[in-house]
């Protein structure tokens, strides 16, 4: 079947790790909250995809959105990555197992597509693999099927990534990384994907780096623009190229989480963000 119409890429999304039984209210709060994107895996061990699901079909029943709203983002991840709940069938192939992860994604989340499919990490902690690779054709497949909009892989390494170009002739859409001060909000990777037109998800960027929080820098930025000091961080990762996530609980931090797209950093504020853990 054709595509389906494209939804505008967010400007911050919602991830839905961590939440268990909260998580179908935390998704119908986002939502209400303003946010249009969602971030989710068919990974029992980490996320309550379902629980998505249900979020979202109470949103959908109250007339807040539509589906045609939202951007929609799920992973499919490696059975080392998973606990006993299985999304597909562990002795079937990988590409089986792709399209079994997918056909339960599309499911729990009560939609034909989802705007975004991405690799959950690699099989290999060091190295782009055969098995990647195979994945990574059957990802391929999943969006010329119309399943999937666009296509991505998470927790990456340079070294991954320069593999993956090595290897195949398309690049991922997105990239979604754990992002650590400490190593320049990911630099490399993000150079890496600048050159490439990759768009780059940062994750953990208030979690990742509670010392950098605390430094006077953040502080200051904080009490010149009337800000939190998640707004400071928030609005820091946008104007470094970066999409951010955030899995906020509190209702009141979504709405401010959100309120940050009206910030705006000098150029030097930034560039003393960006070195804040040399």
């Amino acid at each position: 079947m054709p595509p389906p119409p494209a939804t505008p890429t967010p400007a911050f999304i919602y991830g839905t790790a961590w939440k268990e039984d909260r998580t179908a209210g935390l998704t119908e709060s986002a939502i209400r909250a303003g946010f249009r994107a969602i971030d989710t895996a068919n990974q029992r061990r980490h996320y309550f995809e379902a629980g998505v699901g249900e979020g979202l079909r109470v949103a959908y029943n109250a007339g807040i959105v539509k589906r045609s709203d939202l951007f929609l983002q799920t992973k499919f991840t490696y059975r080392r990555g998973q606990d006993h709940r299985l999304p597909y069938d562990p002795t079937a192939s990988l590409s089986l197992q792709l399209a079994q992860s997918v056909a339960s994604s599309l499911d729990h989340l009560g939609t034909q597509y989802v705007d975004s499919l991405v690799l959950h990490g690699p099989a290999s902690a060091y190295d782009w693999t055969e098995y990647d690779s195979e994945v990574w054709d059957a990802l391929r497949g999943e969006r010329d099927s119309g399943r999937a909009r666009l296509l991505g892989v998470s927790n990456v390494s340079l070294r991954h990534l320069e593999q993956m170009a090595e290897t195949h002739g398309e690049l991922p859409h997105f990239v979604q990384n754990r992002c650590f001060a400490r190593t320049g909000w990911d630099r490399d990777v993000r150079r890496f994907c600048r050159g490439r037109k990759i768009s780059y998800q940062g994750f953990s960027l208030l979690t990742a780096n509670i010392e950098e929080l605390r430094h006077p820098l953040v502080s200051s930025i904080a009490a010149r623009t009337g800000s939190t000091l998640a707004q400071v961080v928030f609005a820091f990762a946008r104007a470094i190229g970066i999409l951010p996530l955030t899995g906020t609980t509190d209702v009141n931090h979504m709405k401010q989480d959100l309120a940050s797209l009206e910030l705006t950093l000098s150029a030097d504020e930034i560039t003393g963000m960006e070195s804040l853990a040399a």
